[in-house]
């Protein structure tokens, strides 16, 4: 096994007990986006040089016994809204062409305290503002869209380009990709990982959240990022967390698991919904109850969530929107210019309708300690695909297809976990979507990883 294919954990064992050099981990990493890169187009940047450099301070560190956290000389890359001090940070966009940050975002701060590499910033649908991050091919077949808007995180960590990667999720901008790539995407209770420094797409919505190889890895990097920051007015205060699962994760006895009788089940594309409830079955034989549930207000999740993504949206875009508006790609321009003519009324009723349903998510949660449901009802869309066409005839976009069952967790500010759990008849992945009370990670990633264990250990995106 080549290192770039190891996971954060294994490759941090491996480190810490001195069988690996953060040198060979970077090297190698670096040597297979070399290879992979000019396929898959993960990456807006690749800081090369300063990732060596990085990794031989790193070097230095671990022999003289220094590792300063479990990503000590672990390379990674971060999506290209996150700030990092003299980088460029262009959010996918013509309208932030020569932008460089001035200072770290809180994010990157704390994974550079952390000891970890920074291998460059990864490609996003403009300013996060999409689903499809049409720069980037999906790592299992790249006539297959990436998925987004963190569609270059989620291909590097699939394709062995990055150890792991963060990214943002506004509507399901983490799991959507991670669940089209076959890797793990974690969404955070809101405000626990801090945005500053961060582009925004809907401060409401916005959740910075880790994509990873394995549910270990992304409680590793959880671990990292989390704790109050004063200069984010949404950032919470809560205790610190060890999120690591354990070896006693594997049981899962008396844990309640809703399973949706509506909603998350409908309009799902038959190999995706036979693998979830598979996965949901193997819950059970580790212990697990399952609960049927009923999904509440569902009738008003997507207006909810475009009533208040897309006037938030456009009154952050609205100074450049009007000096420079031919700068924005078309999809975005056209949503941003939406915004302009929504009624005060309709964002306040969102904003109602947002109370309620977390009031009603709430008492569903008091049911149960986790939902399980599908990440997304189908896997990763041909690049040129604009519908999804269901049994029954409904017609359905592919943005709007993927968002439905992700967006739930944005409103209520839910944590949401994705894990794969299998792959359709034609080699694409298949993700599974845990979401839970809000700061339950620890419930989900243990959770996650009990899942986890039961399937063979996964291999990297075959490339094509």
């Amino acid at each position: 096994m080549q290192p770039f294919e190891l996971s954060l954990t294994a490759a941090s064992d491996a480190i810490r007990t001195r069988q690996l050099s953060p040198v060979e981990l970077v090297d190698s990493v670096l040597g297979r986006i070399e290879k992979v890169e000019p396929h898959l187009q993960a990456y807006a940047t690749v800081t090369a040089e300063q990732a060596r450099q990085e990794a031989r301070e790193a070097a230095n560190d671990a022999a003289a016994g220094r590792l300063r956290s479990p990503l000590h000389g672990i390379p990674m890359a971060l999506k290209d809204l996150i700030d990092v001090a003299g980088a460029a940070t262009s959010a996918g966009s013509r309208v932030r062409a020569g932008h460089r940050a001035e200072t770290d975002s809180t994010v990157a701060a704390r994974l550079s305290t952390a000891g970890a590499v920074l291998l460059g910033k990864t490609h996003t649908h403009e300013f996060a503002y999409g689903l499809i991050t049409p720069q980037t091919n999906n790592a299992w077949n790249r006539d297959r869209i990436a998925g987004g808007s963190s569609g270059g995180s989620a291909v590097a960590v699939a394709a062995g380009t990055a150890t792991f990667s963060i990214g943002t999720d506004t509507g399901g901008s983490v799991r959507v990709p991670a669940a089209l790539n076959g890797t793990v995407g974690l969404k955070p209770t809101y405000g626990l990982v801090p945005r500053t420094g961060i582009t925004s797409l809907s401060w409401s919505l916005d959740h910075v959240g880790t994509i990873t190889r394995t549910v270990q890895d992304a409680a590793l990097v959880l671990s990292a990022l989390t704790g109050h920051d004063p200069h984010d007015p949404a950032s919470l205060v809560a205790p610190g967390v060890d999120y690591r699962p354990g070896a006693a994760g594997a049981d899962l006895t008396g844990l309640r698991v809703g399973v949706p009788r509506n909603y998350y089940f409908d309009h799902v594309d038959t190999q995706v919904e036979a693998a979830v409830r598979h996965a949901i079955d193997q819950l059970q034989s580790l212990g697990a109850q399952l609960v049927e549930v009923e999904i509440p207000m569902t009738r008003y999740i997507q207006a909810t969530q475009w009533g208040l993504m897309v006037p938030e949206a456009t009154a952050y875009h609205e100074q450049t929107l009007r000096t420079v508006p031919e700068l924005y790609q078309a999809d975005v321009r056209i949503l941003l210019e939406a915004g302009q003519l929504m009624p005060a009324g309709d964002y306040v009723r969102a904003q109602r309708s947002r109370t309620l349903m977390r009031q009603a998510w709430a008492r569903l949660l008091d049911e149960v300690d986790v939902i399980a449901a599908p990440t997304v009802p189908a896997t990763a869309a041909a690049a040129d695909q604009e519908v999804i066409t269901w049994a029954d005839g409904t017609v359905e976009s592919v943005s709007d297809a993927y968002v439905r069952l992700s967006a739930p967790a944005n409103i209520t500010g839910v944590p949401s976990l994705s894990v794969p759990v299998g792959l359709d008849a034609a080699g694409l992945p298949i993700g599974m979507q845990l979401l839970g009370r809000p700061l339950g990670e620890s419930v989900l990633l243990r959770v996650g990883h009990a899942y986890e264990r039961t399937r063979p250990a996964r291999e990297l995106a075959p490339v094509s």
